[in-house]
């Protein structure tokens, strides 16, 4: 064969291809680079996991160039993705069929995912099918190469990718120092800084008036139907139903053969067979027998179909559409654990004595403190002393006017009663105890010269000192009704409430007003029994005063309508009962906080009483209703145990007349006794 002149020898023309070939491969080799550095990360996740044989057979692969890719030429490389949605979230179209748009406007479908059974086949079908992953954003299934797969088991296994990449590059300082001395300034925050922006406040106060006037309008609720299909499907009912979970109505069971009204023989119950259903429990029995007609307009109307029918409208009229999960608990398991009665006896079961001889209701009772005499007070306008353990009357004093109020001096050594009438206040000198004694209270009820409190709003005087020759002792004239008089435990020092709160010196033979503000009508005022404290409840609340350093200490809210009387623990641990009109007990515990530690429902009728016993884990309460209830109330030096209250004994015995039962109650010093004076002119004494 002959060869053209000019024409290169063999050997060249190989060099000259091998050449080529070299050319095409690293230019193939960048442009994959360049799509490497496109793809994200993201669509390698789910090959990472590469079975052991696989990577064999990474690793026993050659380095040669396919063929294919050798004749493809580099142009096709370098068209751009088909993804045409732009920088868009995936999300927007996880429940379209399509993924973007052709230029000429058609949608670009999506390719169809294989299930679990087709990848396996796939991959039984193509060694090289686990190294193909699906690229959502463009929708196309890509092959990854062995390089790649390298670099992300290095990646895997925190080594460096590939040798060209630094581990260690030079750090570069974003701030210029420029001969400063720190690298940020030091200088104080401007004044501008801690000033309110006035250009916000102008543009907050421009888009409060358009809201006001009408220019900006939100967008209204939408006003969602009050009205759905009670049977429809489980999305609709959910959606519409508030949420509530579905339940299915109940499916009648299909008529059968024997309920045809000619069925086959076979079907026709015997007349055995129909007996021995009237032995059967009436749950097990049939509830339709077949039988046969020879036509159908011969077959009976259903006697039940009217009732059945009204049966089942009520199934799905009262029917819930929710399930209600039912807790089982035994009532008896929520009731707190209380003690037994008998374990905290004594207390007054029974009454034991009665103290007859007023002739109106008894209003206020006192119990001296050695616990021998007791005072009381009626309507008809008497003060008796009554001596406990025999009922015998000792004295009576004739004062002309309803009695309001008495109470015993608390020092033994002073035997002086204090009973609020009308506008006066008078200290009677009772008469007992020993001469020094007697000596000593006719001292104290010396008034030699009339003393006045001058009020700067008014020109008379709000109290006058005078002498009582008439009952030995000194009446004190107020401007108002007084309606209670509480003694300090030093018995120099007397309270009394009118529309105002005065404190009195006996000694002294002084008055002052209490320096404080009252919101609201006094109703009591009761001294703390260890310290310094006043106690003085309005209608709706109970003030606590500090009167050494004159300022309000606590206040402490009922919440009930109004107070009748309050009374204070005697251990002094900040526990105080108060009484409402509208029978309910309120105990505070001041430690706890302002508001009830328990509020007792007890009384349908008014409470007008509550007292503490002095030295037994008692109180109890007196109402309108003719009765009288014994809780037990025990206060531990344990801050952090709570009070303990039980109810023990409703004490009834009085007649209510008028409208008024128990008056008033109080505790015997020393005894589990309670002494209760009633509207029936009758004072009782409850024993344990």
């Amino acid at each position: 064969m002959k060869v053209p002149k000019g024409t290169p020898p063999i050997d060249d023309v190989k060099d000259e291809n091998q050449k080529k070939n070299k050319k095409k491969s690293t230019k193939k080799t960048l442009v994959e680079e360049e799509k490497e550095e496109k793809r994200e990360p993201e669509t390698l996740e789910p090959e990472t996991n590469v079975p052991n044989n696989q990577e064999e057979d990474i690793d026993g692969e050659d380095d040669e160039i396919n063929p294919a890719v050798e004749e493809s030429d580099s142009s096709e490389d370098e068209v751009a993705p088909r993804n045409t949605i732009g920088n868009v979230p995936l999300k927007w179209y996880e429940d379209e069929d399509h993924i973007g748009y052709e230029i000429t406007g058609k949608k670009i479908k999506k390719q169809a995912r294989k299930d679990k059974l087709d990848s396996f086949l796939a991959t039984v079908d193509d060694s090289k099918n686990w190294r193909k992953i699906h690229d959502e954003y463009n929708d196309e299934d890509v092959e990854i190469t062995k390089k790649e797969i390298r670099q992300i088991r290095k990646l895997l296994e925190g080594k460096t990718p590939h040798s060209e990449i630094d581990p260690y590059p030079p750090y570069l300082d974003w701030f210029k120092w420029d001969d400063a001395k720190h690298p940020l300034s030091n200088a104080p925050d401007p004044k501008s800084r801690y000033i309110p922006s006035i250009w916000e406040a102008k543009k907050v106060r421009q888009l409060v008036r358009g809201i006001r006037k009408g220019h900006i309008q939100f967008d209204k609720p939408k006003e969602e139907s009050r009205y759905y299909l009670l049977w429809g499907d489980d999305s609709s009912s959910r959606e519409k139903g508030h949420g509530l979970s579905y339940i299915p109505p109940p499916k009648p069971k299909l008529p059968g053969h024997e309920e045809s009204y000619n069925p086959s023989v076979e079907y026709i119950p015997t007349q055995e067979e129909i007996n021995s259903y009237q032995l059967m429990y009436e749950e097990d029995r049939p509830k339709f027998i077949p039988r046969r007609f020879d036509a159908l307009r011969k077959v009976p109307a259903y006697e039940n179909a009217v009732k059945e029918s009204f049966d089942r409208c009520l199934d799905l009229y009262l029917c819930p559409r929710t399930r209600k999960k039912r807790i089982n608990i035994d009532p008896e398991s929520l009731k707190p654990k209380l003690p037994s009665r008998k374990d905290l006896k004594p207390y007054p079961l029974t009454c034991y004595l009665e103290y007859k001889g007023h002739m109106g209701a008894v209003i206020s009772i006192s119990i001296q403190v050695s616990g021998q005499w007791l005072a009381s007070g009626s309507k008809d306008g008497t003060v008796r002393i009554w001596e406990v353990e025999t009922g015998r009357c000792l004295r009576i004093w004739e004062l002309g006017e309803a009695v309001q109020y008495v109470a015993w001096n608390p020092v033994p050594e002073l035997p002086i009663l204090a009973v609020a009438v009308g506008q006066d206040v008078l200290l009677l000198n009772t008469g007992l105890g020993n001469a020094e004694e007697q000596q000593k209270v006719k001292e104290l009820l010396r008034s030699e010269a009339p003393s006045e409190l001058d009020n700067s709003d008014h020109s008379t005087s709000i109290v006058s000192w005078l002498q009582h020759d008439k009952h030995e002792g000194i009446k004190l004239k107020h401007l108002k009704m007084v309606t209670s008089v509480e003694w300090h435990r030093k018995g120099d020092y007397f309270s009394i409430v009118m529309p105002a709160v005065l404190i009195h010196q006996l000694s002294k033979k002084i008055t002052q007003k209490i320096p404080f503000k009252l919101h609201g009508l006094p109703v009591s005022s009761v001294f703390h029994p260890s310290r310094p404290i006043l106690f003085v409840s309005t209608k709706k609340s109970v003030r606590v005063y500090d009167l050494l350093k004159e300022k309000l200490i606590r206040k402490l809210e009922t919440g009930v309508r109004e107070v009748s009387s309050i009374a204070i623990h005697p251990a002094g641990s900040d526990n105080v009962i108060v009484g409402s009109r509208e029978g309910k007990l309120c105990w505070f515990d001041m430690d706890l906080s302002s508001q009830p530690y328990r509020i007792l429902k007890c009384h349908p009728k008014d409470i007008t009483n509550v007292a503490f016993h002095r030295s037994y884990p008692l109180f109890a309460s007196c109402s309108d209703d003719g009765t009288a209830y014994v809780f037990h109330g025990m206060v531990y030096s344990d801050l952090n145990q709570n009070p303990l209250i039980v109810p023990l004994e409703i004490l009834r015995g009085h007649a209510r007349t008028d409208g008024r039962g128990v008056m008033d109650c109080t505790f015997h010093p020393r005894q589990p006794w309670l002494f209760t004076a009633g509207s029936d002119s009758v004072i009782k004494l409850y024993c344990h």
